[in-house]
C-alpha cells in the first residue's frame, strides 16, 4: 500500500508491479464509438495509482469497429488488448472471452456504446475495497433511455430477478461492474445470462458480498441500440433458467421428480375414483374423458420421473466436467504480441 501511494504521488507506476485492474469492454458494430471510448477511458484512468489494462472484445463486428480499435494498440501509456472473435457470439460470450483474457486482480466491465461513464471506475474500485465486496454493480439511477421500451421492462425485470434470486439490486442490467477476478472466474457465463451475473455470483459467495453504487448514465450518441422490447421475453425465459440452475443445478431429479410425483398423485386420485365408480357403483367408465385424463397424467408422471433420473446422470457426468468455451477467438491484438 505504501509503495502504491508513493508511485501515485510521483506519477510513475512501476511496470513490473502486479496488474491491479483489467477493464473489459465488449463491442459490436460501434465504429463511431470505439475511438471516443478509448479516449474517455484513458482520461478517466489518468490518475489511477496502479497498473491497469484495457481489453476490447470485438464480437464479430461487420463494420470498421475492429479497424478503428486497432489504431490504439500502440498508443503510448495504454496497455491494450483486442480480442477479435471469429463471428458474433453475443454479449455474454464476448464478456466471457474478455474475463478469460484478463490478468488483473480486479476486473471491470462496461458497455462500448458510451452510455457508461469510465470516470465512475476509480470510485467503484475504491468502494469495492472499502466495503470488502466481491462484486459491485452500477445503478443507473438517472437512466437516459426511453421510458416505454427500456425503463419499464427493465424495472419489471429487476423486480422479478430480485424476488426469484434473493439478490436485491436496483439495476441488474447495468454492464458497469467491478469484480474480484478470483470470484468471477469461477462463474461460467452462457446464453444471454450477462444480465444475471449477480445471481450467478451469489452461487459462489454470500449475497452480502454483492453491493451496488449509483453511477452516471449517458444517452446513446452513435448507432442504434442492439436491444428492443423483444428482449423482455428472452429475459423471462432466462429467468426461469436461472431459477432452475440456482435451485436444482446439483439435483435436477428433484425438480422433475417433484412434478412427476404431483401428477402421479393426481392421476392416482382420478383412477381410484373411477375404480370405485366402476366396480362399486357399477357405472360404465369406458367412454368418460376422465379415464383418458387419468391415464395421460400417469404416463406423464412416469416420463417426468425418468427424465429426472436421466438429468441427474447427465449433471453428474457430462456438464460437471465440461470446460469448453462458448466462443472462438480469431486473433488477439496487443498485449504480449507487441512486447
Amino acid at each position: 500500500m505504501l509503495q502504491t501511494t508513493a508511485e501515485s504521488l510521483s506519477g510513475v507506476i512501476d511496470a513490473t508491479a502486479p496488474l491491479e485492474l483489467s477493464l473489459v469492454v465488449p463491442i459490436f458494430n460501434e465504429e463511431e464509438s470505439v475511438g471516443p471510448l478509448v479516449d474517455r477511458i484513458c482520461t478517466a484512468m489518468t490518475g489511477y495509482p496502479s497498473r491497469w489494462e484495457l481489453i476490447l472484445v470485438d464480437d464479430g463486428s461487420t463494420d470498421a469497429t475492429l479497424v478503428n480499435a486497432r489504431k490504439h494498440v500502440d498508443r503510448e501509456g495504454l496497455s491494450l488488448k483486442i480480442v477479435a472473435l471469429q463471428r458474433n457470439f453475443g454479449q455474454t460470450a464476448a464478456m466471457q472471452a474478455g474475463i478469460d483474457t484478463a490478468t488483473g486482480r480486479l476486473i471491470a466491465t462496461m458497455d462500448g456504446d458510451l452510455q457508461n461513464d469510465p470516470n465512475d471506475i476509480p470510485g467503484m474500485v475504491a468502494e469495492l475495497e472499502r466495503r470488502e465486496l466481491d462484486l459491485l454493480v452500477g445503478w443507473r439511477k438517472n437512466r437516459q433511455d426511453g421510458l416505454l421500451l427500456r425503463k419499464i421492462p427493465s424495472w419489471c425485470a429487476n423486480y422479478l430477478i430480485g424476488r426469484i434470486t434473493g439478490v436485491k439490486l436496483h439495476d441488474y442490467g447495468c454492464s458497469l461492474k467491478i469484480y474480484r477476478a478470483e470470484i468471477i472466474k469461477q462463474v461460467k457465463l452462457m446464453g444471454e445470462m450477462h444480465r444475471f451475473i449477480p445471481a450467478w455470483v451469489a452461487g459462489v459467495v454470500p449475497s452480502s458480498r454483492i453491493g451496488e453504487m449509483v453511477v452516471t448514465h449517458h444517452a446513446r450518441q452513435h448507432g442504434q441500440s442492439k436491444y428492443g422490447i423483444s428482449r423482455t421475453f428472452r429475459v423471462i425465459l432466462d429467468l426461469l433458467s436461472v431459477m432452475f440452475f440456482m435451485r436444482y443445478k446439483a439435483r435436477p431429479g428433484h425438480f422433475f421428480g417433484s412434478l412427476g410425483l404431483g401428477l402421479g398423485a393426481l392421476s392416482g386420485l382420478i383412477l381410484l375414483y373411477l375404480f370405485f365408480d366402476k366396480f362399486i357403483m357399477g357405472n360404465d367408465i369406458g367412454t368418460r374423458p376422465m379415464l383418458m385424463v387419468g391415464v395421460v397424467l400417469l404416463l406423464s408422471s412416469v416420463q417426468l420421473i425418468t427424465t429426472g433420473i436421466l438429468a441427474e446422470m447427465i449433471a453428474r457426468t457430462y456438464y460437471r466436467d465440461d470446460e469448453s468455451p462458448n466462443y472462438i477467438v480469431q486473433k488477439i491484438f496487443g498485449g504480449s504480441e507487441n512486447a
